[in-house]
């Protein structure tokens, strides 16, 4: 008669078995075959018929056991002093620090290891037999909420169009319109309809499309954390919470402006779909004139404009308080409020929020001002929220902690290139840039 040891290990043979069918599907990204279906049937089948041996055999020895313990022991009461006890009986952290310090304890020789650290243990590839080196996971809550600040920090990332990878995928690829003008033919990508006479010959079109390809790149971040800073748990959460959803923000906020497209997302000044509008003539370098803004708005979409922001480096600020609409010899200031600088300034032009950040180049460097609308025009992808980690032996011999955080990310402008309108000659988009004024 076989063991029960022997049914249990056939168990995950087949269990196994099923694993590398699902697997299989999965790289060669298909669904399962009839012949595939049919086996996988077989060993579910199976499966259950040697589950049902199992619970026969436990049960039966559970019962024999239970019949023939001595009277004894069946009314013996366990040791108090020889049942470990558990630090805590709570099933979850109250803080990341909280969670911080029972890692740091069980690296400890002779220390008791938080039971809550066995539920978010992390496999690392290094030894079992120790759970400190296999490394554990910070809780999961504590790292969306992590990933929440993220975008809350950052200006931009929060008002893009954003998109979950999820499964085994690494990367999205979405159907886009190849649309690069708006004349008779060309919307859609080729769609034209037809003022037709009764009877008259119909002629068919259709519209093309284009692959928005997203791969999720690693948007990575280290921190060493002495065990001195452990012993506070307060103060580590208040480091980590607001160092790295600040880092994380800024990098982010720094791709969709910025970004190359090669290991990070494609930004908007490097995009095929920024228009980009020429200085004035005779304009002064370093400069921004109120003819640069009302030209911008003018590129971009209509129905773009009630979610649009402008966005400026605050080398542009004195600038913008500068500006002015001529009217005979002189000039109404555009942007200072009626009471001059004692009030408020309106931080919008048009209607639209000025939004200083970092990001954007210096003052007459393109890209110093942008007029972009974010929510219709970029695709923001991301999988499985915050993923982060720790270790306590990486840096061992320097009484640190090294915690890992890592998102994947990837995003790009929805459009390939700006748009031909139906009537006039300038092209539009949802993302336009003012040109150097050297």
């Amino acid at each position: 008669m076989k063991t029960l040891e022997w049914y249990l290990s056939k168990i995950k043979d087949l269990d196994k078995q099923l694993s590398d069918m699902r697997e299989l599907c999965v790289r060669e990204n298909r669904d399962p075959i009839p012949d595939e279906i049919k086996r996988g049937k077989e060993i579910v089948a199976e499966i259950k018929e040697v589950e049902a041996i199992v619970e026969y055999e436990t049960e039966s020895r559970a019962t024999h056991d239970r019949v023939n313990a001595p009277a004894e022991k069946a009314v013996t009461k366990p040791d108090p002093a020889k049942v470990p006890k558990s630090p805590d009986k709570r099933d979850k952290f109250l803080s990341l620090g909280d969670q911080m310090q029972a890692i740091m304890r069980a690296g400890i020789p002779g220390q008791n290891v938080d039971p809550r650290l066995y539920q978010s243990r992390a496999v690392t590839g290094l030894s079992e037999g120790i759970p400190s080196d296999g490394g554990f996971l910070v809780q999961q809550d504590f790292s969306a909420e992590l990933l929440k600040n993220v975008w809350a920090t950052g200006q931009l990332a929060s008002r893009c169009r954003r998109i979950t990878v999820s499964g085994n995928a690494n990367s999205m690829k979405i159907n886009g319109l190849d649309e690069t003008s708006r004349v008779a033919g060309s919307r859609w990508g080729g769609i034209r309809g037809y003022w037709a006479a009764e009877a008259a010959e119909k002629t068919a079109s259709k519209p093309t499309f284009r692959k928005i390809q997203l791969d999720l790149n690693k948007l990575v971040g280290l921190c060493y954390a002495t065990d001195e800073l452990l012993d506070d748990a307060a103060a580590l959460e208040g480091i980590l919470r607001q160092g790295f959803a600040d880092e994380f923000g800024f990098l982010l906020d720094d791709a969709i402006i910025n970004g190359t497209g090669a290991g990070q997302p494609l930004g908007i000044l490097n995009g095929g779909c920024v228009v980009s509008v020429a200085k004035e003539t005779g304009q002064s370098a370093a400069t921004l004139v109120f003819e640069n803004i009302v030209k911008m708005r003018a590129r971009l979409f209509a129905n773009s404009r009630a979610s649009s922001v402008w966005l400026v480096n605050q080398d542009v600020e004195p600038q913008l308080h500068q500006m002015s609409i001529a009217v005979g010899t002189g000039g109404v200031p555009v942007y200072m409020p009626a009471t001059g600088i004692s009030g408020s300034p309106f931080d919008t032009l048009y209607g639209r929020p000025v939004i200083p950040i970092e990001q954007c180049a210096t003052l007459g460097t393109t890209g110093d001002i942008y007029l972009a609308d974010f929510s219709g025009g970029y695709i923001l992808a991301e999988k499985g929220g915050m993923q982060s980690d720790m270790s306590i032996h990486v840096r061992f011999i320097y009484d640190e902690s090294v915690f890992r955080f890592v998102l994947r990310v990837d995003g790009q402008p929805v459009l390939g290139s700006a748009i031909t309108p139906y009537k006039g000659s300038n092209t539009l988009s949802h993302f336009i840039k003012l040109d150097a004024r050297a």
